[in-house]
Order: C-alpha cells, then sequence, then structure tokens
C-alpha cells in the first residue's frame, strides 16, 4: 500500500513483481497531487520484502516528480532493497537523502 501523509509517501508491505503497477500507480498518484517545485518524501521503512521491480517503481516516481519539477527524496531503504540497488549499481540514484 502507498499512501501519502503530509509531504511524506509512505510504502508498506511488500514491494514485488506481484503488485508493483499498483503500488507504481498509488505513488504516481500521491506525486500528481502536488503542487511543482515542491518537496516530497518517499519513505520505504515499512516495506516488509522487495525484488528488482521495487527499483523500477522508485525510478518511475523520480521521473514523475522531475516532471512536475518536485524534489523527492527517497529515505529509510530497508537493506534487502539497498543489496538490491548496489547489486544494480545505482546508488547514486536511489540512495537515501537522493532525488530528483
Amino acid at each position: 500500500m502507498v499512501h501519502r501523509e503530509g509531504n511524506t509517501i509512505v510504502v508498506q508491505g511488500a514491494v514485488t513483481i506481484h503488485n508493483v503497477v499498483e503500488l507504481m500507480r498509488q505513488g504516481t498518484a500521491c506525486i500528481n497531487e502536488d503542487t511543482a517545485g515542491s518537496h516530497l518524501q518517499v519513505d520505504l521503512q515499512r516495506i516488509t520484502e522487495v525484488d528488482s521491480t521495487t527499483i523500477s517503481m522508485l525510478f518511475e516516481w523520480l521521473r514523475a516528480a522531475k516532471q512536475k519539477n518536485c524534489r523527492l527524496e527517497i529515505m529509510h531503504l530497508p537493506p534487502s532493497l539497498e543489496s538490491l540497488v548496489q547489486l544494480y549499481d545505482v546508488t547514486e540514484i536511489v540512495t537515501p537523502g537522493s532525488g530528483s
């Protein structure tokens, strides 16, 4: 599940190939609610399971934020996602504090 709490987009539960399309849609809708030029955080501390599609979801959200001229800051990567980020060598793009 993805929902908005103020300026934070909260991701909860598993983010895998089985549900990533719906979660990506929910997160994009949260980004599109915001006004251009703002700053949002994506809080990933409540994620319970990930696979490589989680990185694709984050890339899509970063693209959506860039189109709105919105700064998107990714926070609290779980260790399993940090491992994937390092494996795919995208640490400069998807690391806590990074964003568009």
